[in-house]
């Protein structure tokens, strides 16, 4: 296997101990860094690596964690503690929307599509992509380069996109009664004609 498919898996990996870290933080509402940690990780499965490299692992994570300032470590009679900030919620919140866990759990469609469109500037050319590239990992359907359609309620996920990506003014967020000629967008979403 080539070193580029290594690399990716290896930060494909740290960015699950995040996520599982940020997820237990949030769950539990206040975690034990010392001891709970990695027992509580290791519950979620998936981690079947030697224990000190575990615990090591997830360490590391935790320090990252709090020099984003997703987490903060406290102390409560001699044991320490961490607890996740309001910037680590809509992290996390934003992370799970990405992973497709939010918007895989869809209800009834309303017949209404929702659209975003954006203009971004070549000068934030990274963050146009980013959006694109997340936008096609979640599962919206790509009109235009600019223009993309999902059938399903999923504001809260955009306005939290707009936020992370520092692209608010930029995009636009409509909810349209009809497309025309949408079989193939409806045909995509297995939605009845």
């Amino acid at each position: 296997m080539g070193t580029v498919e290594t690399i990716a898996r290896k930060r494909r990996r740290l960015g699950t101990i995040q996520h599982a870290v940020l997820g237990t933080i949030a769950v539990a509402g206040i975690l034990l860094v010392a001891a709970a940690a990695p027992n509580a990780l290791q519950l979620l499965g998936g981690f079947s690596r030697k224990r000190y490299q575990f615990n090591y692992q997830v360490k590391s994570a935790l320090t990252r964690l709090a020099r984003c300032g997703y987490i903060r470590f406290g102390e409560n009679g001699g044991k320490k503690y961490a607890e996740l900030t309001e910037a680590g919620r809509k992290a996390l919140l934003l992370e799970t929307y990405r992973n497709g866990e939010k918007l895989r759990g869809r209800k009834r469609w309303d017949k209404r599509w929702r659209m975003i469109a954006f203009d971004i500037p070549e000068r934030l050319k990274n963050a146009r992509n980013q959006l694109r590239m997340t936008m096609r990992e979640v599962g919206f359907f790509r009109l235009q380069d600019s223009m993309w359609v999902f059938p399903y309620d999923c504001e809260d996920f955009v306005q939290l996109l707009k936020t992370d990506l520092h692209v608010g003014k930029y995009v636009l967020y409509a909810v349209v009664e009809s497309i025309e000629n949408d079989a193939v967008i409806r045909t995509r979403f297995g939605l009845p004609s």
